[in-house]
């Protein structure tokens, strides 16, 4: 958490265990220390397994390398049948770097306090069925690790997290994790910032990151 939900869509059609923990190998090592888990991911496309231990880069190029030889076909058409099999999930992130420390923290304390009236909410064709601020309760070692990430789930697998990062004397950086569940083959080709237009909008009436930022956009988009 908060990397893309896709992973949920695979584990929950094969009918395997999949965990979702916070950013950080820690979590996961837990989970690989005792067989709960055989791989492992998380939002910057590190990958790994229980026989590497952050070299994630160079093994995610290694696992497609793989993938790619087994298969004998492209990348392209890999991910294009995977999406017809499990569908699309429109992902992207949106960074507000170096916002004022106080205005930060008052946002997320606004999201904190919306969290309870949220579910049951529509923004347009968008309708709130839960909302969070994500812990995680590790099954290994029992700890609980709070304050993760403010999560607005909707109606159809779609979602938008919110995290701040870097609290300082320059600032802090505002993350809004901002992904879309598209199950229509048909609609699997849409530019990603198109297909999430909606969500942003949402994103933005939510958390009034224009009005408590100042920001008429993210500093960066990936």
């Amino acid at each position: 958490m908060p990397t893309s939900g896709a992973a949920d869509r695979v584990a929950e059609k094969l009918g395997i265990g999949i965990y979702e923990t916070p950013t950080g190998w820690k979590f996961f090592g837990n989970l690989l220390d005792e067989g709960m888990a055989t791989i492992c991911g998380e939002e910057s496309a590190g990958t790994g397994s229980n026989h590497v231990r952050e070299k994630d880069g160079l093994w995610a190029v290694l696992l497609w390398l793989n993938i790619l030889a087994v298969r004998n076909e492209s990348v392209k058409d890999i991910v294009t049948k995977h999406w017809a099999a499990f569908g699309r999930n429109y992902y992207s992130r949106h960074d507000y770097e170096e916002v004022a420390t106080d205005a930060a923290n008052g946002l997320v304390d606004n999201l904190r306090a919306q969290l309870a009236s949220l579910p049951g909410k529509s923004f347009g064709d968008l309708k709130v069925q839960a909302a969070d601020d994500f812990a995680y309760h590790d099954p290994v070692d029992n700890s609980v690790s709070k304050n993760q990430g403010i999560r607005i789930l909707f109606e159809g697998g779609s979602r938008v997290v919110f995290r701040l990062s870097g609290t300082g004397t320059s600032g802090a950086t505002l993350r809004v994790y901002i992904e879309r569940y598209e199950p229509d083959a048909s609609r699997h080709d849409i530019d990603t910032q198109e297909a999430l237009a909606d969500l942003i909008t949402v994103a933005d009436e939510i958390a009034g990151i224009r009005k408590r930022t100042g920001r008429d956009a993210p500093s960066v988009i990936t």
